[in-house]
């Protein structure tokens, strides 16, 4: 079954561009004008990617990524022009999986919707696979090799919430929020602690995946190719 994207921008040009791109591959193709359009469309039918420019009348990219990432679980490409490192921050911050500046090749656009589709497939309902790592989150283990591993229980989330979206980056507020709770008044520096026993945990496991650091943001996780 043909997968669905969304692309939001409001140069026509560049609609239509990626529009032949897409469908030339087999995407069929849904297009915004402005960012509430795309929340209008993403209400009304399936998207498995979207597309989306960060300067758009009416909502912007920043503001439609928080959206999408609050109520969809779809990968996010950001189109811009900006190509300062404190805009591709914010995008990151926001939600978004991936970043290219305009002007841009088209064929690469194509490559990095294959590398998320990629990413997000090697996620099941109920198991995460990291390379030859398994995540079981429905009984809270994990399988490596012949070696069952059992982690303390934030230790476990935070992993889990990490490589449910491989190649994403979160930033230590957002991990907090999501593996702590949005009451947690503790510091935010536990993420930093975890991640580090996590790398010690899984020292032996580089070959299947990674948890990088991207300094003064956040974390993700890498999986090996």
């Amino acid at each position: 079954m043909a997968k669905h994207l969304l692309i939001a921008d409001d140069d026509s040009n560049i609609r239509s561009l990626l529009r032949l791109v897409m469908t030339g591959e087999g995407y069929h193709v849904l297009e915004a004008r402005d960012g509430l359009e795309a929340l209008s469309l993403l209400a009304e039918n399936p998207v498995d990617l979207a597309i989306i420019d960060i300067m758009m009348p009416k909502l912007d990219g920043l503001e439609l990524c928080e959206q999408i990432r609050q109520h969809y679980d779809i990968p996010i490409i950001m189109l811009t022009a900006r190509e300062q490192l404190k805009d591709k921050e914010q995008g990151y911050l926001r939600g978004t999986d991936d970043y290219i500046t305009k002007p841009f090749e088209p064929m690469e656009l194509l490559f990095r919707i294959k590398a998320l589709f990629r990413r997000y497939s090697r996620v099941s309902s109920d198991r995460i696979r990291l390379g030859g790592v398994i995540i079981d989150i429905i009984n809270y283990e994990i399988i490596a090799g012949d070696t069952v591993l059992l982690l303390p229980l934030k230790e476990f989330e935070l992993l889990a919430q990490l490589a449910q979206y491989p190649g994403r980056l979160f930033s230590r507020e957002e991990l907090i929020t999501l593996v702590w709770g949005a009451d947690y008044m503790g510091d935010s520096r536990t993420v930093d602690v975890h991640i580090k026993r996590l790398r010690e945990r899984f020292a032996d496991y580089r070959e299947d995946f990674t948890i990088q650091t991207v300094r003064g943001i956040g974390y993700k996780v890498e999986v090996a190719t």
